[in-house]
């Protein structure tokens, strides 16, 4: 995907260098493919999502669409070509097709002796849609045929909000290593007082016992609403409000975390995705939204200066575990600090084969040092 150097504070890094195994992927839903603020009309876009080669873009009437960037004709990309607004226009013969359709309008070379109709050809299009600022792009598995209906197709992901005034902030950063490790990544509870080491977050000399109760809920699961952590800087700065502060996080196939932090009328709430860019890298995004501290100048920031620097100690630690995983070792799960991974690979699995039973057949209360 054309970007600049840097996403929202975080350094891009070259996937190339470091990429571990491969990992199967999981079609048929929704993923954030770009930042709408790259689409502008007549300008086209590219991006790489689940090893689909993508061409984006924003007609004038302010729909998105996502084709995959191939010509049917002869395999040239389309993000090679011309796109006026209306149309996308291959490079190599000129051929013209309806972005969100992918419906072929134009073949030039065609004369009055051709019964081609060029209405019958489509190229490859997949429903594109907007939500807190991505093109989320649904893609079909391969063989699957034309994308269902809208009304058949999953909701779109959006970073669930409490009032009707409130800030947000995105940041985004490449991984070198395949879905699944960035995804146990993102759950992985032990890792905070090593990563994360800084004053403003929680230091080794805080670790102490915790005990958080899980449930189920549909292809996923849920970290039950609980007291967040005392040796969390971030978390203290709430208690100035003098509310009892609660969080609650969920875990949704096949990429997302979600977290909501309430405390009386404040709230906070994220949305972390760990979307597989092929099978062997992938990206975190992490869309916030709050209302806490709303008129506080300059919070929003500061926020993303020190979101940018956590997700940044992430991202290094990613780089590194992908030089061990090129040569890959045997690796070991535990419990209780790894159950959540487990269970992330067990749902995976039941999704891939539809098959299996959840993981969790009740609630269920596991304990780790923090």
């Amino acid at each position: 995907m054309h970007a600049s150097p840097y996403h929202g504070g975080v350094e891009r890094i070259d996937n190339a260098q470091a990429a571990g195994p491969p990992a199967e992927l999981i079609f048929g839903d929704w993923y954030p493919a770009a930042r709408v603020s790259a689409l502008r009309p007549g300008k086209m876009t590219t991006a790489l999502l689940l090893g689909v080669p993508l061409v984006l873009g924003r007609k004038r009437d302010g729909a998105l669409f996502a084709m995959r960037d191939l010509c049917p004709h002869r395999g040239i990309p389309l993000s090679a070509g011309w796109f006026d607004g209306e149309s996308v226009q291959c490079k190599y013969h000129g051929w013209r097709f309806e972005p969100c359709s992918g419906q072929c309008t134009e073949i030039p070379s065609l004369t009055d002796f051709d019964l081609l109709q060029p209405t019958k050809i489509y190229a490859s299009s997949y429903p594109c849609r907007e939500r807190d600022g991505h093109a989320w792009v649904y893609l079909p598995a391969a063989g699957a045929g034309r994308v269902p209906a809208e009304n058949d197709l999953p909701p779109v992901p959006e970073t669930p909000k409490f009032s009707a005034q409130f800030r947000s902030a995105h940041l985004t950063a490449d991984l070198p290593c395949n879905v699944d490790h960035g995804i146990i990544g993102l759950m992985d509870p032990a890792h905070g007082p090593f990563v994360h080491q800084a004053w403003w977050w929680r230091s080794k000399a805080s670790i102490h016992e915790k005990s958080k109760h899980f449930e189920p809920i549909p292809e996923g699961f849920r970290m039950s609403a609980h007291a967040p952590s005392g040796n969390s800087a971030p978390y203290k700065l709430l208690g100035v409000y003098g509310e009892p502060i609660t969080t609650t996080i969920d875990f949704v196939l096949p990429n997302r975390r979600y977290e909501t932090i309430r405390c009386g009328e404040r709230w906070f709430s994220s949305l972390t995705t760990v979307t597989p860019v092929t099978a062997s890298t992938c990206r975190i995004d992490v869309v916030a939204a709050w209302n806490v501290f709303y008129h506080v100048p300059l919070v929003k920031q500061i926020a993303t200066f020190f979101g940018a620097r956590f997700v940044r100690q992430d991202q290094q630690t990613m780089v590194e575990q992908a030089q061990g995983l090129r040569f890959h070792p045997a690796l070991m799960l535990i419990d209780d600090a790894d159950k959540p991974a487990k269970w992330y690979f067990a749902l995976k699995q039941a999704r891939l084969t539809d098959s299996g039973t959840h993981p969790l057949s009740g609630p269920v209360t596991l304990h780790w040092r923090s």
